[in-house]
């Protein structure tokens, strides 16, 4: 069980000290699917030792499955060793096209067919590869995780407790410090609506600056969402970023839990896409389109129209930004659609200056969540509670201080 508390010693220790076997008990084999890709740099293997460059972290907000990922600075055979009560008796891995999945460094496997509302134990384990050639393989030594517990979504769940984060911009130190002023405030998962980073570099950087804050605190029981903002689509390793996180439908999608239903917008970049900076390697004006053609069709289904809360969480807000083309195309393609489609509430960052936005006649009919920005004195964490009479969204300042709420009635 994970104590939710951040590792007592540094990370170089942590690696160093993974738990080391050779050997596999019997387990129950449970055949998997799903998509592991790798990345195009790796990071150095410290001390050359095989070690997990990260402790395993949950995607997936849905009833009956659970996304699990991690990563190793060597090619490994992985695997889940799961169960109930205690008990690590089953064995998923990931078969793709009748093969084992194997030779990778970033791993995700589903669970499959688990119940709803119901508690499992887990731990991650890789079997690492020294050499694959055609007709031999050799493997080398195995390592496991500690053991963790997550919960599943109940299908009659009733209410929906959610944390967000946004415009952090490679400061991992902010991570601890505002999720710490959730206190004991219970919540299902974490959403980070965009600009975790400044740009994309390396690997390293997604492990040093997301990763290890984000499992030292919540990820290896509670899943972590993430759409990007503008500053993740910059950077050499920016192709590369989607191979880390795990997205329902792509990287803008949809989740339905309890009385919310959610729309998650990727907004792109801020700039035109024939600006210089983009050298000609963007078309995020069509992107947005593309969005905008798939959301309308998603709100005339029967789950939208029937959802008690209709929510939308984007990085670039429509409005409260610098007019820049990015947000005016937003504005032109997705307001429209928020106002006709009765959008209860929308979620944005990018501004870096936090606000809470009512409606405004002949403007927009929804309210607009702004959170803050990456300096000390503007970071905010906001905090959505959902039951079946309100939808209450309440933002905090890193000093503790309620800076913003806003009450949604439930529809009727």
């Amino acid at each position: 069980m994970n104590d939710k508390k951040p590792f007592p010693f540094s990370r170089r220790q942590f690696l160093d000290t993974a738990v080391k076997v050779t050997a596999v008990g019997t387990l129950a084999y449970v055949q998997m699917s799903g998509c592991g890709s790798e990345a195009s740099e790796v990071t150095p293997p410290p001390e050359n030792k095989h070690v997990f460059l990260s402790k395993p972290y949950l995607h997936t907000l849905q009833h009956d499955r659970m996304s699990i990922r991690w990563l190793t600075n060597k090619p490994s055979f992985s695997w889940i060793e799961y169960g109930e009560a205690g008990k690590l008796d089953k064995k998923a891995m990931l078969i793709v096209d009748g093969m084992l999945n194997a030779y990778n460094r970033i791993h995700e496997i589903y669970l499959y067919n688990l119940e709803p509302g119901k508690s499992y134990q887990y731990r991650v384990a890789s079997k690492e590869i020294t050499e694959f050639k055609p007709y031999e393989v050799t493997y080398g030594e195995t390592i496991y995780s500690d053991a963790y517990t997550f919960t599943t979504i109940a299908k009659a769940a009733k209410d929906l407790s959610w944390l967000i984060l946004n415009d952090l911009h490679d400061r991992p130190d902010s991570f601890p410090h505002l999720l710490q002023l959730n206190q004991k405030d219970p919540y299902d998962f974490v959403f980070l609506n965009g600009d975790m980073f400044n740009y994309q570099t390396d690997e390293q950087q997604i492990i040093d600056h997301l990763l290890i804050p984000c499992t030292n605190d919540f990820a290896t029981e509670k899943p972590m969402m993430f759409v990007r903002g503008n500053h993740e689509a910059r950077g050499k390793f920016a192709r590369e970023l989607k191979n880390y996180f795990s997205f329902p439908q792509g990287q803008y999608f949809t989740f339905h839990w309890g009385p919310v239903f959610a729309i998650v917008l990727d907004t792109g970049e801020d700039k035109k896409d024939d600006h210089p900076v983009y050298a000609g390697l963007v078309d995020f004006d069509a992107y947005r389109i593309q969005q905008a053609i798939w959301m309308e069709k998603l709100m005339q289904t029967p789950d939208y129209i029937n959802a008690t809360y209709k929510v939308v969480l984007m990085h670039i807000p429509p409005f409260y930004s610098k007019d820049q083309h990015g947000e005016l195309h937003c504005r032109e393609l997705f307001s429209p659609l928020f106002d006709k489609y009765k959008v209860d509430i929308v979620i944005a960052g990018h501004t870096h200056t936090y606000g809470v936005h009512p409606p405004v006649k002949n403007q927009h009919r929804y309210p607009i969540i702004i959170g803050g920005g990456p300096e000390i004195g503007k970071r905010t964490l906001i905090k959505v509670k959902a039951d079946q009479q309100h939808l209450i969204v309440q933002m905090l300042n890193d000093d503790n201080k309620v800076v913003g709420t806003y009450r949604v009635a439930a529809s009727v």
